[in-house]
């Protein structure tokens, strides 16, 4: 029988950090795809131009490159679902490790559909999303396989914990929207900036602007939500994390700006990307290292009045 509080493996967690950092990588690899328009520039699946390794030229070199990734990827995450399963005790965390592979599994087959039925929109912005909820998961085994974290039930309750999971799901929302925007071309819809076409609210009739407005004011309440759950987790300790996520939000802001102004510039609508990338994966990591902040202080609280119960 598994002792549920055997010493963790530093390399398991270890690991598990280098899967999730490669899984940002992957991120903004598929970004660049996007941005550079080179999501047909491979038109078969799963070779490339029937070969495992065509001339890496064009639009090739982002396309059959964001394959190499994902493959790279897949591999890690089927590594670390298998060394979870032969050292982690906990159920959930082993469960959780599955959960990666199947989705990593399922993320390589919508990008193959992506390709077979010429980028639909249904189709892409699904894989677009599924990449967000992998990097979710990646993050989520990186923190609770750290050796540090070991938080009770009741932690969960945590107010700074409670406010980075809203705010991780205001930035999932958020880059939801911003799938939709990108995959349906309306980037551009909207091409001033901070005015929306000369206004403040534009008039909303058309998709196309429908979305990329939608996009600029949930934005809105992302950075609020955001900034609220870094002032939070700072004032319970968590200072480095917060202060890195609270960076995150004006840096976010100017990148959004900057690609409309320069239209859509290549490396600048990426660097978008991947920031909203890092947001959402920083608001998992935080909500997560609460509770382990909300075990401690527990744990200090209990030292406190059992020594005060000692020298009565």
């Amino acid at each position: 029988m598994r002792m549920p509080d055997a010493p963790r493996s530093r390399a398991l967690h270890r690991f598990a950090v280098a899967t999730a950092v490669a899984t940002l990588a992957l991120i903004v690899a598929g970004g660049l795809v996007t941005s550079t328009e080179s999501g047909l520039s491979v038109p078969d699946w799963p070779l490339s131009y029937g070969r495992l390794m065509p001339p890496m030229v064009g639009g090739v070199f982002y396309e059959h490159g964001h394959r190499m990734v994902a493959t790279t990827v897949g591999i890690l995450t089927v590594i670390l679902a298998a060394w979870l399963a032969r050292r982690e005790p906990r159920r959930w965390v082993r469960r959780l490790g599955y959960l990666a592979v199947a989705t990593v599994l399922a993320q390589g087959v919508l990008g193959g559909l992506t390709v077979i039925f010429l980028l639909p929109t249904a189709v892409s912005v699904a894989h677009a999303c599924l990449a967000q909820t992998f990097l979710c998961l990646t993050v989520t085994i990186a923190v609770v396989t750290s050796p540090r974290w070991d938080p009770r039930p009741a932690a969960a309750r945590a107010p700074a914990s409670r406010l980075a999971l809203l705010a991780a799901a205001a930035v999932f929302l958020q880059l939801v929207i911003g799938a939709v925007m990108r995959h349906t071309k309306a980037g551009l819809a909207i091409p001033d900036f901070p005015l929306s076409l000369g206004r403040l609210v534009p008039r909303l009739d058309s998709f196309p602007v429908a979305i990329a407005f939608a996009h600029r004011a949930w934005a809105v309440v992302v950075a609020i939500l955001v900034l609220t759950a870094a002032v939070a987790a700072y004032r319970v300790g968590l200072r480095r994390s917060a202060l890195f996520l609270g960076l995150l939000v004006p840096v976010q802001i100017a990148l959004g700006a900057l690609t409309v102004l320069s239209r859509k510039n290549v490396a600048i609508t990426t660097a978008h990307v991947a920031t909203g990338a890092l947001l959402l994966g920083t608001s998992i990591a935080l909500a997560l290292s609460g509770m382990t902040r909300v075990r401690r202080e527990e744990r200090a609280k209990a030292f406190v009045e059992t020594r005060a119960l000692a020298w009565k």
